[in-house]
């Protein structure tokens, strides 16, 4: 089942790339998939509940307990293998965070960047990258998630997330303002002159560069 949802999600990008699309979101719409991703990325890194979990959409103390004591327990009971991403996903993972981490890798292969969006999509992104690492090199992180895993998740992949927002939120909320600054950037690569075009003359920067080399 964990193969099957994979290659769903590598068969959307497939769709998705013949129909001319030049960049991808990968996000998730739900409730209670904090849980499972937490508990992804808790076997994966071999670390406990307590230092990858948050309260997700907002629950209270008990829940809270409850929410940790679920994964530690759920991992003690079928001991997914750290080094194989797809065990863990077949073991304490789910169908979104499978097909989402299917998802990275399709788009990877047909060399379509792909925007990160919170904390659930960004374990699914360390899954395609435990798979493949050359899979991180077409992901882009757009916001910070206040969810405590995020951090570990992003440090993991060596990304840093472009929005610091204090969102608690995922449903791809913070791709639409990433799409705009990579379109900037985009801009600024294709259209805007190089010094040498505009006719600048850069020989001071020399001089900075030295002291900069110096300094490192």
């Amino acid at each position: 089942q964990a193969e099957k949802a994979v290659q769903a999600g590598m068969d959307l990008m497939r769709s998705l790339r013949s129909q001319g699309y030049r960049i991808a979101v990968i996000g998730e719409m739900g409730i209670g998939n904090t849980t499972t991703s937490s508990a992804v990325l808790s076997a994966l890194q071999g670390l406990p509940s307590s230092e990858t979990v948050s309260r997700g959409g907002g629950i209270d103390d008990a829940a809270f307990r409850k929410k940790k004591r679920v994964i530690d327990e759920a991992i003690a009971r079928y001991q997914p293998d750290p080094g194989d991403p797809l065990d863990v996903l077949s073991k304490v993972g789910g169908f979104d965070l499978a097909a989402m981490c299917g998802a990275f890798l399709g788009a990877a292969a047909l060399r379509l960047p792909t925007v990160i969006d919170g904390f659930i999509s960004a374990v699914a992104a360390l899954c395609a990258y435990r798979l493949h690492p050359l899979s991180r090199d077409y992901l882009f992180a757009s916001h910070a998630s206040m969810e405590k895993g995020y951090r570990l998740a992003m440090a993991e992949l060596g990304l840093s997330p472009m929005l610091e927002l204090d969102m608690r939120l995922g449903e791809g909320s913070g791709c639409p303002p990433a799409f705009e600054l990579i379109a900037a950037a985009e801009t600024v690569i294709r259209d805007m002159a190089t010094f040498e075009e505009a006719g600048i003359d850069d020989a001071y920067l020399q001089e900075i560069r030295a002291n900069e080399s110096f300094q490192h």
